[in-house]
């Protein structure tokens, strides 16, 4: 397949001053002195797409998206390395961009049909499929200062695929319109991919890297670190975002047949070579307590193939898994999970209890692991889990130890229903007459 873009080792650096007098000061001064540090902002960055590829570009902020998207448009020059664009772009950069805020709406998309090169009768040819998806009523014959974000979008947005480029290029502006038009646009995305156009997407919406893009490219601190299927950049990125990605780390893959208690309480053995956790999204401030007689010395998430993962996929099975030292003799240890939403709602969750698990008693030195097993019917969005064991002891309820929102869960979906829950209806339909 044919190359749409080439990125072949490409920096940009920029020279940074304490004071803009230091500026004059390094033309001058004989013998030439630096007052100047360098500053990296993409480091020999390479990466190819192919024609009809979308790909999405995640990373954290000052990570460097930006920057590679305007030097493959053209708005920004590159200090070194190569980039070949084979087709024509369009671009949806930062808002307003391209736009004479003094003319109206109409005003400007005969400006920017003629700077992409169309004819006035060209554009009247589009102007009307233009007008109708961009959907802003009046204002599409008044001044683009009295626009708002959402306007800016939307009309910039219906102006971008109006043009039937080869290549779409679309920086996080999708995150302005509200939820009717980003779907409006993603079908509409969908539809020119489908007729062969290139996407090259810049969102932190992880939910439409991974319905949308064949492939994801990571960037962190100007360099790329990554670049292959969604879902496994996805799970980089958010190693990144907790700070506990170290590049050039090898991840060590853990064996089968883990140690677990099962319906009849018995155990199964397995050694690890490292722990789930170090390979986790851990949220550093959770809120983390107990009577210490029991200890969660390990936790992890594993996807429906049994891989570590923070990112899960909608209408796939998963396991939680916990493991714990017992520190002193307890009765019938109660283990446990629960996920909640941001806002603190308990969700969904289940306990060794609730199933009839019978753990037994755990004596000093005892390790126990447990595994939930179950598939994810939440909706796409994030979650947090926590984790626990309890007892119960003369009647008094116990905490051993808990972990509260101790871990962040990304739910990927190609579908969402209303409210939290898919109930996974079935439809059907007959028609009479």
């Amino acid at each position: 397949m044919e190359e749409a873009i080439r990125v072949n080792n490409v920096s940009k650096v920029y020279k940074l001053y304490n004071k803009p007098i230091d500026i004059l000061k390094e033309l001058v001064r004989i013998p030439r002195k630096s007052y100047h540090t360098i500053f990296y902002a993409l480091k020999e960055v390479s990466f190819n797409i192919k024609k009809g590829e979308a790909v999405g570009i995640i990373g954290i902020n000052g990570s460097g998206k930006s920057t590679i998207l305007k030097i493959i448009t053209g708005v920004l020059s590159k200090t070194s390395g190569e980039v070949a664009i084979n087709g024509k772009i369009a671009a949806l950069l930062e808002l307003g961009a391209g736009f004479n805020v003094e003319y109206t709406g109409i005003e400007n998309i005969y400006l920017n049909g003629l700077m992409m090169g169309y004819s006035k009768q060209e554009m009247d040819e589009k102007i009307n499929s233009i007008i109708e998806f961009a959907d802003i009523g009046d204002f599409i014959y008044r001044p683009v200062k009295l626009y708002s974000s959402g306007m800016f979008v939307r009309l910039a947005f219906s102006l971008s695929i109006a043009v039937e480029p080869d290549i779409l290029i679309v920086d996080e502006a999708l995150s302005v319109g509200d939820i009717f038009f980003q779907a409006k646009c993603y079908k509409r995305m969908e539809e020119l991919k489908k007729k062969g156009t290139t996407i090259l997407l810049v969102t932190h919406d992880l939910g439409a890297v991974m319905r949308f893009c064949d492939k994801a490219i990571v960037l962190n601190s100007g360099k790329k670190i990554a670049e292959g299927n969604p879902h496994d950049m996805i799970d980089l990125y958010k190693k990144i975002l907790a700070g506990h990605f170290v590049e050039d780390k090898e991840i060590d893959n853990f064996e089968n047949n883990a140690m677990s208690v099962n319906k009849t309480g018995n155990l199964d053995t397995k050694n690890t070579k490292k722990t789930w956790k170090s390979e986790m999204v851990i949220n550093e401030k959770s809120n983390i307590y107990g009577d210490n007689t029991v200890e969660i010395i390990d936790f992890g998430v594993f996807d429906e193939k049994e891989n570590l993962s923070s990112v899960l996929v909608k209408g796939e099975m998963f396991t939680i898994r916990e493991k714990i030292k017992i520190n002193k003799k307890v009765k019938n240890p109660i283990f446990t999970y629960t996920i909640k939403d941001k806002t603190g709602n308990d969700l969904t969750g289940t306990n060794t209890m609730y199933e009839m698990v019978d753990t037994g008693i755990g004596d000093a030195g005892d390790i126990y692991e447990v595994s939930f097993t179950q598939k994810m019917n939440l909706q796409g969005g994030e979650y947090l889990l926590s984790i626990s064991c309890t007892s119960f002891e003369e009647n008094n309820f116990i905490v051993r130890h808990r972990m509260y929102d101790i871990l962040s869960i990304v739910v990927m979906a190609n579908k969402n229903t209303v409210g939290i829950y898919d109930m996974e209806s079935k439809v059907k339909i007959k028609k009479y007459k």
